[in-house]
């Protein structure tokens, strides 16, 4: 089942030790993790407008900050909440594994929707190995999607690999789980390549 590690909204960091220049240094992290739960609490409670989700968190309208709006901004890029024709909506743990099992923004979903191919392997592996962690996926999740994908989406069959199977070929690569690398520039560059195949 994804978890969620209340990740700082600007750095990503899931504890006191920020990243330089990140807009939350120096923030008590109880403050960060009371954000998300102030705006958890109201969007748990089912759809609901931004204006309606700010004025109905615990201590009311007051308490809302720029943290708050972090908070709920990184809900959001990471597909956590959806808009509906009733406001906001947080998945549920189960619409949310199926939804980011299979990426829907740029450049992922060119990869997981194409397949790799020979130059973009690397790239691509590895593009979804980092997007999977950073989502929440534990590694057996990460490690059986990743494999997944590559023998449906016809990856593996287009060959260029040195390994002798997806699964030696996803155990390799699980550095990349373990160092929560970023996965934009990885995915970007192995997208030109998949884009001059389609």
């Amino acid at each position: 089942m994804p978890r969620f590690a209340y990740p700082c909204p600007d750095c990503r960091t899931t504890n006191s030790l920020h990243e330089t220049g990140c807009a939350f240094e120096g923030t008590d992290w109880h403050e960060i993790e009371q954000a998300y739960t102030d705006v958890l609490s109201v969007l748990a409670t089912g759809p609901t407008t931004e204006s309606r989700l700010r004025h109905d968190v615990p201590d009311g309208p007051e308490a809302w900050s720029g943290l708050h709006s972090d908070a709920l901004d990184l809900l959001d890029r990471e597909e956590r909440v959806r808009e509906t024709s009733e406001g906001l909506e947080l998945l549920s743990a189960e619409a949310y594994r199926e939804q980011v099992t299979e990426p829907t923004r740029e450049p992922l979903a060119t990869i997981y929707r194409e397949g790799s191919y020979p130059g973009a392997h690397d790239n691509s592996v590895f593009a979804l190995i980092a997007f999977y962690e950073m989502v929440g996926l534990s590694w057996p999740e990460t490690r059986e999607t990743v494999v997944e994908w590559l023998r449906e989406s016809g990856t593996w069959q287009r060959g260029g690999f040195e390994e002798s199977s997806p699964e030696e070929l996803v155990d390799k690569k699980r550095h990349v789980y373990e160092a929560g690398y970023g996965w934009k520039e990885k995915a970007k560059a192995a997208k030109r390549v998949i884009d001059a195949h389609s």
